[in-house]
């Protein structure tokens, strides 16, 4: 059984800047890269709001920077997942791929959010060509072209709001007649003159050229007629799920299932385990400000490995000293 100062699961923005500072602090971090190595980004195409890259970046090689960047300090990464984790003991152990088992004595969970997707016909062949979860991240794309939002929540609210920033026009796109969106956020897109609703439609298949998103099927729930919204972009908006389910209950969650830390910190509700990325963050869901998390968290453990009280330092970090 191999011993490790300290674990990183997952290798999105978060895990990898972890394990840059965790790497440059002497610590030999050894990271696990998780079901999806690199995290969303190597879904993406063309990445520009990643401070530092005037012209863009494609998601892949972001990555790929980063995970050279954290080897080149000294860190190391195994291909696999985590299957199961023991906090009961120190020090920790971690299961990875079923049956390989690790020591640790701390660990960075930095697993992540998965997008919710609908499931329909083509729907992931056109991720990063036409079918995105972040409008944030590429909406700016879609200048001046219709594209469909697909959800009835607050998000795709948010969602169609911003995009019609960018695009000619934004349909909303519901299979329900009501939406569960509340009412401020309902009536904010309703009152915006380039939102257009298809409520009751249920979305059955991504029109594609070979190349590009054309348009999005759907069956009317009242006729039962199919017919083809044609479009630019597809913008799911159905929310995430927080790649906890690993844990097994043993960190405290929210009641979607994110980890909850400790004020402006990376500290779980067990001394020694550390979070950072979308798997702690609902709100913003960003690369920027996973990665940002990521470097806290390094140093939170950094810290905590040299013996600092948890308590003491968490008060410390969020203090602002």
């Amino acid at each position: 059984m191999t011993r490790h100062k300290v674990m990183i699961l997952g290798t999105g923005p978060a895990g990898l800047t972890a394990a840059i500072y965790a790497a440059r602090a002497n610590l030999q971090p050894y990271v696990v890269e998780g079901n999806e190595p690199g995290g969303q980004l190597t879904l993406t195409t063309e990445v520009e709001n990643f401070p530092g890259f005037p012209e863009g970046i494609m998601g892949p090689e972001l990555m790929a920077n980063m995970r050279q960047q954290a080897e080149r300090f000294g860190a190391e990464f195994v291909s696999g997942w985590v299957t199961a984790v023991d906090l009961e003991k120190r020090p920790f152990r971690v299961t990875v791929n079923e049956d390989e088992v690790h020591e640790a004595d701390a660990i960075i969970v930095s697993t992540g959010a998965s997008a919710k997707m609908l499931g329909i016909e083509a729907e992931t062949d056109y991720i990063g060509r036409g079918v995105s979860t972040c409008a944030t991240c590429d909406g700016f794309f879609f200048r001046n072209k219709p594209i469909i939002v697909v959800g009835g929540g607050d998000s795709a609210m948010e969602e169609a709001t911003f995009l019609s920033k960018f695009a000619s026009e934004v349909t909303i796109v519901h299979r329900r007649g009501e939406l569960r969106a509340s009412k401020v956020m309902q009536d904010r897109a309703r009152n915006n003159e380039k939102i257009k609703w298809k409520l009751n439609h249920t979305p059955l298949g991504v029109e594609a050229d070979g190349n590009k998103v054309t348009g999005l099927r759907v069956r009317d729930n009242h006729s039962g007629e199919e017919k083809v919204l044609p479009v630019d972009g597809i913008f799911v908006a159905i929310g995430h799920s927080p790649n906890t389910a690993f844990l097994g209950g043993k960190l405290d969650l929210d009641t979607v299932g994110y980890i909850k830390t400790q004020g402006n910190t990376s500290l779980t509700s067990m001394e020694g385990v550390f979070a950072c990325g979308d798997v702690m963050d609902s709100h913003y869901r960003q690369a920027i400000t996973a990665a940002g998390s990521g470097c806290k968290a390094a140093m939170d453990v950094e810290k905590y490995l040299e013996g600092s009280s948890v308590h003491d330092w968490s008060q410390t970090v969020s203090a602002g000293h």
